[in-house]
């Protein structure tokens, strides 16, 4: 069976390339999994945001001591990295598209390395603010440079599980910085300002291990910030985000107005619920599409809020967190899918970044909102307008486009 290719009518030049073995540029595209360059991705990740976040129960202890401030001052120091954030990702997920993921993740870890230096110069709190707003540039840049990267490392069949896994390892670095933050208080500001430099000069050094699989696929051009495949997904996510606000603000304060006071419990179940989900059924999205499981993911997360919503007390608060925890566990991965299939290799870390910004400004948008509902409404209605978000999200990722075929160049 094996014929000369030039008997079949084949030119020289193409019998020579039918010979030679197809060799792919990347492990993904061999269909295996580089795990030792996973593990500097995720491990960088995971130091960035432990440094990140360690100042985080610090912060409003240290406006207050050293300079007087009220709850607005506290409140925009912990908060202003989000608003860099948000204008920052689209921007570094272009450059990463431009000149390679791993320059514009180290890069972001050495802003982030920079900024918990500059916490130990004797300035005001105006500069404080100029600080967390710099942050907010390179925890942009560090997450949104390696959310793409991880996507090309991953086999096609497992990009969905490694975003969903992606973003556990930023999960687990916000928990851990936040308790080591709190601990190394115990020794003085300059403890945790030090910690908050050390631990991402440790993501540079991880990240810097990983070495370039193939070159990367330079866009042309300085290209679009809100790339088209991203809008839709990323209005989804926008709306979904409304729930965990949900959750996260109000739901201690829910079942303290109902004579519950283990409300704080619920916080724990969700993160691990959160966490657990895309361990163990995080490659659902690959498997079953991304589409179905973002439809179900936002059902899960509407129940689990109507649940908590009509909690009469803790076990029932606990249920309805199990499955709007679930649910809203693998709804961020499959919306993410659903850009990355519909969005060129070259173009895919700009779509990303855009994507996530919509989180961002959820956020934004929710807290206040949230809060206003609580106010005129109280509690059962945050949970119950966040219950609609999600169901709105459901219907939103229901008009995204469904690709004929994947992209050849999708990574």
């Amino acid at each position: 069976m094996n014929q000369d290719p030039l008997r079949r009518g084949f030119t020289p030049a193409q019998a020579a390339a039918a010979q030679q073995p197809a060799q792919p540029q990347t492990p993904a595209e061999a269909g295996t999994m580089p795990r030792l360059h996973v593990v500097g991705v995720f491990g960088g990740l995971f130091c960035g945001y432990l440094g990140l976040s360690s100042v985080i129960p610090v912060l409003p202890r240290y406006v207050r001591e050293t300079f007087s401030g009220a709850d607005v001052a506290i409140g925009l120091a912990v908060t202003a990295t989000a608003f860099t954030a948000l204008i920052m990702r689209p921007v570094a997920g272009n450059l990463a598209d431009r000149y390679g993921h791993r320059m514009v993740m180290r890069l972001g870890a050495l802003i982030v390395a920079a900024g918990g230096l500059l916490y130990f110069l004797p300035l005001g709190l105006p500069a404080l603010v100029g600080i967390r707003l710099l942050l907010g540039v390179g925890e942009a840049s560090l997450f949104t440079a390696g959310a793409v990267w991880v996507v090309t490392l991953a086999p096609h069949n497992r990009r969905g599980q490694l975003i969903g896994l992606y973003g556990i390892s930023m999960w687990f670095g916000i928990s851990a910085g936040t308790f080591a933050g709190a601990a190394l208080l115990h020794f003085g500001y300059g403890a945790v300002w030090t910690f908050s430099a050390a631990a991402p000069v440790a993501a540079f050094l991880l990240i810097s291990s990983v070495p370039v699989l193939a070159p990367a696929g330079l866009a042309g051009g300085r290209g679009n910030l809100l790339p088209r495949p991203a809008i839709v997904p990323g209005a989804a996510l926008g709306l979904a985000s409304a729930g965990y606000a949900a959750v996260a603000a109000f739901v201690v304060l829910h079942l303290q107005a109902r004579g519950i006071q283990s409300g704080v419990y619920v916080l724990s179940v969700y993160s691990a619920v959160y966490a657990g989900t895309r361990l163990v059924i995080g490659r659902l999205p690959d498997q079953l599409g991304p589409r179905r499981v973002a439809f179900w993911s936002g059902i899960g997360e509407a129940a689990g809020l109507l649940i908590i919503a009509a909690a009469p007390n803790l076990p029932v608060a606990l249920l309805g967190t199990v499955v709007m925890g679930a649910g809203f566990s693998l709804l961020h991965p499959s919306l993410a899918l659903m850009v990355m299939n519909r969005t060129d290799r070259s173009r895919q870390g700009a779509a990303l970044g855009a994507y996530t910004s919509f989180w961002d400004l959820g956020f934004a948008i929710w807290g206040p909102l949230l809060g206003g509902i609580a106010t005129g409404f109280h509690y059962p209605a945050v949970f119950v307008f966040g219950a609609a978000c999600a169901l709105a999200a459901v219907a939103i990722s229901l008009t995204v486009p469904q690709p004929s075929a994947q992209p050849a160049a999708a990574g």
